[in-house]
């Protein structure tokens, strides 16, 4: 019977000195990190958390995250992985709707995890440098059914509060399985990312990948240009995994960085949002390495598509079904699409999520009677089978009765040498509908106008394609994984201003 400890404690008896983690002050070894996740199980089973309680964790991307996640595997218990910036507010949410038994969170967060556990009546526990704690290591792993849930990840929420898809055992094992392969990684790869590790995309795709193939994963607590490219010099890493805005800052503020940096770079993975061309060409002619781009979910364990590592990034596309998963492109009717239609995708395997905890209702709208996920994401094939996300079906602007696919707006606009990041949207028009707005981001020292930016986007796209409204910021809202969130963008704030 399966537990996602697994992985390291096959390792762990493979070599004593097989490096599992690589840290500032050290490396870690699987069979160092086996005894502190075992020592982590044995503390909580004396607190009196068993299997299938909820654990909520609060942590940065570090050691002590990964000895929490993997102690809390080791009891059959479930963790429920929350963004370290959430509110006491919303902590109390996660706890309540989790029904979570324990709150174990990084002091340096501040008060607001063990404020929430507080007025919510439950314990909370700090999790300690290190993660060490001076507890007997249990002896006996729990054996755990492959649909047996192993983990709660809240969706952002755009419409109504957040709903918890429900990861199994099977899928998460799966994705690493599958994350692995798809990189071709074997125990030697490096394996480094300044993704948050309580995201699906750093959680599944990263550290379960990493574990799998008995690789060493090298984690950034906090995300800057600079530190990611000391810890890919430090450590030599061979895999490096990142969202779009990462790899853009990278190539903005990457200060006398080169191609000699990335030398040991074998693969450079991008996810999470859709990767503009724009960013991954000039990368390539910057740094001299493709970074080949793939597709997927909270709901679906971050898998479904991804680019074939042996015949290189196709610029644009995010790749073909991934081993063990089916994604089609469907037509509102539910009908295949043919090559070259957008349609919205779906989705069947190994990494689909149980469904969302205690919403039977939301389940049943996003899933189809033979095992199919409706993602709510447009896309389209090619003809070599090769997958292009167009946008979210909820972003589509329709103006004047013409839809206007957001990303191919902001793919024109990210041509622009003086445009650092750009998010395009629709605001509520009372002649067309939805009129075509776009929020953007400067070069420092730039003197770009907004009559410039639409004259640019007029000679690259039809009319009703170029941005009517543009507005000039510092800084784009981003999520914890530097995702830019267009449900941030103030979209009455854009149409007065329009008026």
């Amino acid at each position: 019977m399966p537990n996602l400890l697994d992985p390291i404690t096959r390792h762990a008896a493979r070599a004593d000195d097989a490096v599992a983690l690589r840290t500032e002050t050290g490396p870690w070894t699987y069979t160092a990190l086996e005894q502190k996740c075992l020592r982590y199980a044995g503390m909580l089973r004396n607190g009196g958390i068993f299997a299938g309680d909820r654990v909520l964790l609060l942590a940065p991307s570090s050691p002590e995250f990964v000895v929490a996640y993997m102690g809390i595997q080791a009891i059959g218990a479930v963790v429920v992985p929350v963004n370290t910036m959430s509110t006491a507010e919303e902590i109390e949410y996660y706890i309540t709707d989790s029904g979570a038994a324990l709150v174990v969170g990084r002091h340096e967060l501040g008060p607001a995890a063990a404020d929430a556990a507080t007025t919510v009546g439950i314990a909370y526990r700090a999790l300690e440098p290190g993660g060490d704690c001076t507890a007997e290591p249990i002896a006996d792993v729990a054996d755990l059914e492959p649909d047996a849930t192993a983990a709660i990840l809240y969706t952002s929420g755009t419409t109504g509060k957040p709903k918890g898809a429900q990861l199994s055992v099977g899928n998460l094992l799966a994705a690493g399985e599958i994350g692995s392969a798809a990189a071709g990684s074997t125990s030697i790869d490096r394996v480094g990312t300044g993704l948050p590790l309580f995201h699906v995309f750093g959680q599944a795709s990263v550290m379960m990948a990493a574990f799998t193939s008995g690789g060493s994963l090298s984690l950034l607590s906090r995300f800057t240009p600079d530190g990611m490219i000391d810890m890919m010099r430090r450590d030599e890493l061979t895999v490096m995994c990142g969202v779009p805005t990462m790899w853009n800052a990278m190539l903005h503020s990457a200060g006398d960085a080169d191609a000699a940096d990335f030398a040991h770079l074998r693969v450079a993975v991008s996810g999470g949002a859709s990767l503009p061309g724009e960013i991954a060409r000039a990368f390539e002619a910057r740094f001299g390495c493709t970074i080949l781009e793939g597709y997927g979910l909270t709901e679906t364990t971050a898998l479904g598509t991804f680019n074939d590592i042996e015949r290189g990034g196709k610029i644009g596309y995010t790749g073909s079904a991934v081993p063990r998963l089916q994604v089609e492109v469907r037509d509102p009717e539910g009908a295949p699409c043919p090559a070259g239609t957008v349609g919205e995708i779906y989705i069947k395997g190994d990494t689909v999520m149980k469904g969302y905890w205690n919403r039977p209702d939301a389940t049943a709208a996003v899933s189809t009677e033979d095992g199919w996920f409706r993602t709510g994401d447009l896309g389209e094939f090619d003809d070599e089978g090769d997958l292009r996300i167009v946008d979210r079906l909820k972003d589509l602007i329709i103006r004047g009765g013409y839809n206007v696919y957001p990303g191919e707006v902001e793919e024109v606009l990210y041509q622009h040498p003086d445009i650092v990041e750009a998010a395009v949207v629709g605001v509520p028009d009372d002649h067309y509908g939805e009129e075509v707005a776009a929020v953007i981001t400067r070069k420092p020292g730039s003197d770009l106008t907004e009559s410039e930016v639409t004259e640019w986007s007029r000679k690259k796209l039809s009319a009703y394609k170029v941005p009517r409204i543009v507005r000039f910021v510092e800084q784009l809202p981003k999520g914890s994984t530097g995702k830019i969130l267009k449900r941030n963008i103030d979209r009455d704030e854009l149409r007065a201003a329009n008026a």
